[in-house]
């Protein structure tokens, strides 16, 4: 059990440092719906990236749709730019099963055949079901099974990381 939490922010700008030596001009950054997509926002701005970000809300690629129904709050895809032979980098706040990566890569391929495909989380969770590995980590952190890792951002722009 944990007392306390590491902070998001500091986090990500971690992250940020472990990324840029291997991005190049033509990395294209993908943020995954909710959380992925704030921790997008902050490397793409830290990263100085070019290329526009992207966006995933993978509800329809979940494997797992039709146990725990479509999250209420869907929100459309945005990839503004041709996934053809592109170097992406794709982006979550918690990586626990690996099933939301997987719905990602599966979405991303509907879009056109990226030419690489890597992974960065703010927390890995461990626990994975599916044989997905991050290539970028924030913090590693074990928590029970029943618990959650959540990522909130407050009406200010500042993400905290809580466990429910």
């Amino acid at each position: 059990m944990h007392d306390s939490l590491p902070d998001a922010n500091t986090l990500i700008t971690q992250l940020a440092d472990a990324i840029a030596p291997t991005l190049t001009p033509d990395t294209f950054i993908v943020g995954v719906h909710t959380g992925g997509v704030w921790v997008a926002e902050r490397l793409h701005t830290l990263l100085k990236c070019t290329q526009p970000l992207g966006t995933l809300d993978i509800s329809f690629y979940r494997d797992d749709f039709s146990r725990i129904g479509l999250h209420p709050q869907v929100k459309p895809s945005n990839l503004p730019f041709d996934l053809e032979g592109r170097d992406i980098l794709l982006v979550d706040d918690v990586l626990h099963s690996g099933r939301t990566v997987r719905a990602a890569m599966n979405e991303l391929f509907d879009y056109g055949r990226p030419a690489t495909i890597r992974l960065a989380v703010l927390i890995d969770r461990g626990d994975h079901e599916l044989p997905v590995r991050p290539d970028f980590v924030g913090f590693t952190l074990s928590v029970p099974k029943h618990q959650n890792i959540n990522l909130s951002r407050l009406d200010d722009g500042h993400l905290t990381l809580s466990l429910a």
